[in-house]
């Protein structure tokens, strides 16, 4: 059986600098019957543990470690036995939300994670975030863009950590160059395509973020 692709919405908050939002996540769980990786486990471990549904949990991918994207990932990983994976230029972030639980192997741009016979490509896109990464899995014609790029738009850059010229050459090298029908499945709101939003890009810069 070919990997799946099943969707959680969660809610809790975001802080960073000082303030406090509230905001709704996009939990991507990726896999067959049997096993499943997933992509962000925010907020609400027991929500995603039903939502697994008794498959094995082979990983947690994190696109970045803002808080609101990491902090259900340790009870998550201790129910589950599954390895946490973050790229390395995201540690900073991930010790502001978890000082004493470290994550247990780093994301590469270019390395490969394998997940019900399905390849997901790691592409490296800062700019939100330092470490922030996209899951390209050509098969299933999708890529995980996490707070990289929206439907309408950039990630937002204006708070620490996070550069708007980093972001838009990552969507520009990275992203923009996927098959236009690619489907982005975002950490928040709704879905869209490449082909969508690639017309956009030099609106985006013009308008900055």
């Amino acid at each position: 059986m070919a990997a799946r692709i099943d969707r959680l919405v969660t809610s809790g908050t975001f802080s960073l600098d000082g303030g406090t939002w509230e905001v709704d996540n996009n939990v991507w769980i990726v896999g067959d019957d049997t096993e499943a990786i997933v992509v962000d486990a925010a907020h609400d471990a027991d929500a995603i543990l039903a939502a697994l549904d008794g498959r094995a949990l082979r990983a947690i991918v994190c696109t970045h470690a803002h808080d609101d994207h990491i902090d259900a990932a340790p009870a998550l990983a201790a129910a589950t036995g599954a390895r946490i994976l973050l790229h390395p230029d995201d540690q900073p972030l991930w010790k502001r939300t978890h000082p004493d639980h470290s994550p247990d192997g780093d994301l590469a741009d270019g390395q490969v994670l394998t997940i019900a016979g399905t390849d997901l490509k790691v592409l490296h896109t800062p700019g939100h975030a330092p470490g922030a990464v996209c899951l390209y899995a050509p098969d299933l014609g999708t890529v995980f863009s996490g707070d990289t790029l929206f439907q309408g738009g950039p990630g937002a850059t204006g708070r620490s950590f996070s550069h708007f010229p980093t972001i838009i050459d990552s969507i520009r090298g990275k992203l923009l160059t996927l098959p236009p029908e690619t489907v982005v499945r975002t950490g928040h709101g709704d879905t869209t395509t490449i082909g969508a939003e690639a017309p956009h890009l030099e609106e985006w810069i013009s308008r900055g973020h």
